[in-house]
């Protein structure tokens, strides 16, 4: 059964940093794309970042570009989502997930996800 845990959220003041990490069962990250996504009650659930495992090749949205850092763990089986200069509108519930496609950007493309982990960055 796959099963992906996010891990790592939390309270934090505006300009602070978090780091969220995704970790894997029954499923090898290997051979996947690995994204985060967020979602704020009321609004649609919308692409952060994206990971290729093979080769690394990175993706962001503009919103999250030169703040956020997605990386991976291979010996973890474990994708990380470095967070930096946090502002009040980064406020969501973050999700990751694990498709097939190369660098996936729209939700329909994951198959896999995990539970969400809450973050709220204060003014």
């Amino acid at each position: 059964q796959v099963q992906l845990v996010e891990s790592g959220g939390g309270l934090v003041q505006a300009g602070g940093s978090l780091r969220l990490a995704c970790a894997a069962s029954g499923l090898t990250f290997s051979r996947y794309t690995v994204g985060w996504f967020r979602q704020v009650p009321g609004k649609e659930r919308e692409f952060v970042a994206a990971i290729r495992w093979g080769g690394g090749a990175t993706d962001y949205a503009d919103s999250v570009k030169g703040r956020f850092t997605i990386s991976r763990d291979s010996s973890k089986n474990t994708v990380y989502l470095q967070m930096s200069s946090l502002k009040p509108e980064d406020t969501a519930v973050y999700y990751c997930a694990s498709s097939t496609f190369l660098l996936a950007t729209t939700l329909g493309k994951y198959d896999y996800w995990g539970q969400g982990t809450q973050v709220t960055v204060s003014s």
